[in-house]
């Protein structure tokens, strides 16, 4: 599986976990709604920066959203 799939689908599911919105997270993260849905689906590739900002709004380490 690609990696900005594996990522996508990491974020959705520690997203998920949390119980908060895609609006919530966007918010958080400083990311436009259309931006973290294209990221969850697999259509982007995020830089490190938007991965950071996306590990901390989500509590978990960076890494975390990498690995398969």
């Amino acid at each position: 599986m690609e990696l900005r799939r594996t990522f996508g689908q990491n974020v959705r599911q520690a997203r998920l976990a949390r119980g908060m919105t895609i609006e919530a997270l966007a918010q958080d993260a400083g990311l436009s709604y259309s931006y973290l849905g294209e990221i969850e689906r697999g259509l982007r590739n995020p830089t490190l920066a938007v991965i950071e900002g996306l590990a901390a709004s989500l509590a978990v380490e960076p890494h975390s959203l990498l690995q398969p």
